[in-house]
C-alpha cells in the first residue's frame, strides 16, 4: 500500500496586521492572474498604482478589528479544524494556504520529506470558481509537479449540493433557525461576470436567460449555479418558505460587473421593504474571516441597522462544526480505504 494523505486548502490570510505583512498579503493574492484576470503588466499596473498605496493601511486596519491574540481567525480556526480532523482520520493531513503561510508550496515540500506517495487534495471551498476552487488547486498541483513529482494525487470536487454539507450547515444554523426573524439572506463572495464565461467550456450558456435553472456541462464549473443549489438544498431540507430568504453576493473589487444583486446594496434596501429581523448565512466560506467577521457582522450591521433595521445576525461559518469535521473526516477515511492507486494529474 502507498503511503497516502490529505492535503486541505484554504485561501489564507496576512502574517500580522502590520502594514507590511498585509502589504505582501495582498500582493501575492491580487497578481494571481485567476483573481484579476487581465496581462500581468496591466495587473502590474492596476496593483502598484491603484490598490498598494492606499489598501494596505486600510486593509490592515479591518483585519485589526478581528484579530485574535492567538492571530488570525482564519488561520487559527483552520489549525484547530485540522487537529479535531486528525483526530477522526487514519492519514496525516497537511494544511496550506494559497496565499500566506503556512504556504501550499511548503506543505508538498514536508510531504516528499515525510514519504507521501498518494495525497487526497481537499480544497476547502465548497463551490467551484476560477478564483478560489481552481487556483488553489492549480498551486497544489503544480507544486507537487515541481518540487514531488512521485506523488500521485486524487481531488475532491466541488460538495456544494452534498446532502452532508448541507446537514452541517443547516446544523450550524439551527439555533438561529429557531428565533424570531424576518429574512435569511444568504450572501456568496461575488466574482467577475467574466469569471463565469471563461469557465463555461461552452463560452455561451452562463449568463444567457434562466441559464442556472436548464441543465448544462457548464454547471460543473459555474459558481453562480452552485451557489443557487446549495440556496435550494438548503431551503428545502430546512423547511424555509419561498419569500423568507434571498441570495447576494459580496465583496466585489474595482469596477467591471460582478454577480448581482450586490449584499451591500441589499442590506440598505431591505429595512425599506420590511424586512427589521435579519440573518445573513455565508455558505462560501467555511472558516469566519475578513470576509464574515468584519464585511458582513461589523460593515453590513451597521449598514443594515442605519437603514432602519431592528435586529441583525451573522451566523458562524462551519469553523468546527461536528457534522462538517465528520463529513470531511469520512471523504478522508473513504480515500485511505481505496484499493486502487489514484492517476497522476496532468
Amino acid at each position: 500500500m502507498k503511503k497516502k494523505a490529505v492535503l486541505l486548502l484554504n485561501l489564507g490570510s496576512p502574517d500580522s496586521t502590520e502594514v507590511k505583512d498585509v502589504r505582501r498579503y495582498l500582493s501575492q493574492f491580487l497578481m494571481d492572474e485567476r483573481v484579476i484576470n487581465v496581462s500581468t503588466w496591466f495587473r502590474w499596473v492596476i496593483l502598484n498604482v491603484f490598490i498598494l498605496p492606499t489598501r494596505p493601511k486600510q486593509s490592515a486596519e479591518a483585519y485589526s478589528s478581528i484579530w485574535t491574540d492567538e492571530g488570525s481567525p482564519l488561520i487559527v480556526t483552520s489549525r484547530k479544524f485540522q487537529k479535531l480532523v486528525d483526530e477522526k482520520i487514519e492519514l496525516k493531513s497537511y494544511l496550506g494556504m494559497r496565499y500566506g503561510n503556512p504556504s501550499t508550496e511548503s506543505q508538498v515540500k514536508q510531504m516528499k520529506a515525510d514519504g507521501v506517495e498518494e495525497v487526497l487534495i481537499f480544497p476547502l471551498y465548497p463551490h467551484y470558481a476560477m478564483s478560489s476552487y481552481e487556483s488553489a488547486l492549480v498551486c497544489a498541483t503544480e507544486a507537487i509537479k515541481e518540487l514531488a513529482p512521485e506523488i500521485t494525487c486524487q481531488v475532491v470536487n466541488p460538495y456544494y449540493n452534498d446532502p452532508e454539507y448541507i446537514d452541517a450547515l443547516i446544523d450550524q444554523a439551527s439555533s438561529y433557525l429557531a428565533q424570531d426573524y424576518d429574512h435569511l439572506l444568504f450572501s456568496f463572495h461575488g466574482i467577475p461576470e467574466k469569471h463565469l464565461r471563461i469557465s463555461d467550456p461552452s463560452h455561451a450558456h452562463c449568463l444567457s436567460g434562466n441559464c442556472c435553472q436548464r441543465e448544462h456541462p457548464a454547471h460543473a464549473t459555474c459558481y453562480r449555479h452552485q451557489c443557487l443549489e446549495t440556496v435550494k438544498a438548503f431551503v428545502g431540507k430546512a423547511g424555509i418558505p419561498n419569500g423568507k430568504f434571498s441570495v447576494s453576493f459580496q465583496s466585489r473589487l474595482g469596477r467591471d460587473p460582478w454577480l448581482q444583486p450586490y449584499t451591500d446594496k441589499r442590506l440598505e434596501a431591505m429595512p425599506e421593504e420590511g424586512i427589521k429581523k435579519l440573518l445573513v448565512i455565508c455558505p462560501a466560506f467555511v472558516t469566519d474571516c475578513l470576509e464574515t467577521l468584519e464585511e458582513i457582522a461589523m460593515e453590513g450591521k451597521d449598514e443594515f441597522l442605519e437603514a432602519g433595521g431592528e435586529t441583525f445576525a451573522q451566523i458562524p461559518c462551519l469553523n468546527l462544526n461536528d457534522k462538517w469535521i465528520d463529513y470531511v473526516a469520512k471523504r478522508v477515511n473513504h480515500f485511505a480505504h481505496a484499493a486502487e492507486p489514484a492517476p497522476q494529474l496532468v
